[in-house]
């Protein structure tokens, strides 16, 4: 039996492994023995990084690579803990960073279509609040449903939020969220608390705090009668936020500032969206741009 079927051998019997698993760090681990051509007991470190060079130069992802990375790995541990290696050339290898996925948003047009249909079912004044709120502020989902009355300055148009940490930020809103705020309060919210105490801002239909959960799926509802071929989730609505005011001028340490990260590395994320933006409207709408 050679190793590697000894390694698989160990993955199901002492690790539990399902057979499914097996199977892919069999065909991760043929595939590199098929390139290094010699006897997996003798391979170095440099051979090791001359392999993921090649899966690097294949333009395979960095999730693709890394895999490959944990399956040498657990490989090479294993012939370590069996004493068929004294040292093992994969323990400094390092995984290639993680590709951030670019922050999904909703086009303007199709955000006021959401706002329209958020005033069609029971509770539309609350649940019309939530789209204005999560758009106008960029809070966290988390954030919004921990919103108390006493943390709202009605003259200065302001939110008192307590994210990520106990890190205390302030976030503003318009005319319309304010507009949105007061109809809320002066109605629906009395007649959903129905004589009850509460002091948070968004009540469920029972007149107690409401969940994330709950925020969720009335945005899934809304997005349902907007008739839109979209998922959003709440924090669609802060990407939104964040990638409507840099498209529109605000500069990326207010947007930080606005969304409470405390590494501006976290918000710089949506200049690559506003530059994709950027670089679809060249091409769509310079006359020299165009393809032929």
């Amino acid at each position: 039996m050679n190793y590697i079927d000894k390694f698989i051998s160990y993955l199901e019997s002492e690790k539990n492994y399902s057979n499914h698993t097996s199977i892919s760090y069999r065909e991760d681990l043929e595939e590199f023995y098929s390139f290094i051509n010699k006897d997996l007991s003798k391979v170095t470190k440099d051979d090791i990084k001359k392999y993921l060079s090649l899966l690097l130069s294949k333009n395979d992802k960095n999730s693709t690579v890394s895999r490959h990375i944990s399956t040498l790995k657990s490989f090479y541990k294993y012939l370590k803990l069996k004493k068929i290696i004294g040292v093992n050339p994969c323990a400094s290898i390092k995984y290639p960073k993680k590709e951030k996925a670019l922050p999904k948003f909703i086009p303007y047009n199709e955000l006021i279509e959401i706002l329209k249909a958020s005033t069609n079912r029971n509770f539309a004044i609350r649940n019309n609040l939530i789209i204005e709120l999560m758009y106008s502020t960029g809070v966290r989902v988390s954030e919004l449903v921990n919103i108390k009355i006493s943390d709202i300055d009605f003259n200065a148009r302001r939110i008192r939020i307590m994210g990520k940490g106990s890190y205390e930020r302030f976030v503003y809103f318009g005319e319309y969220t304010l507009d949105a705020l007061n109809t809320y309060i002066n109605s629906l919210r009395k007649e959903m608390l129905k004589e009850k105490k509460c002091d948070y801002l968004i009540l469920n239909k029972y007149g107690g705090k409401i969940t994330t959960r709950g925020i969720a799926d009335i945005i899934d509802e809304i997005i349902k009668d907007a008739s839109l071929d979209i998922k959003v989730s709440p924090h669609v609505l802060r990407h939104t936020f964040a990638t409507h005011l840099l498209d529109n001028g605000c500069d990326l340490r207010s947007v930080q500032e606005l969304l409470g990260h405390k590494s501006i590395n976290s918000t710089e994320v949506y200049t690559h969206v506003t530059s994709e933006r950027l670089k679809s409207v060249y091409f769509k709408s310079h006359p020299r741009g165009r393809v032929k």
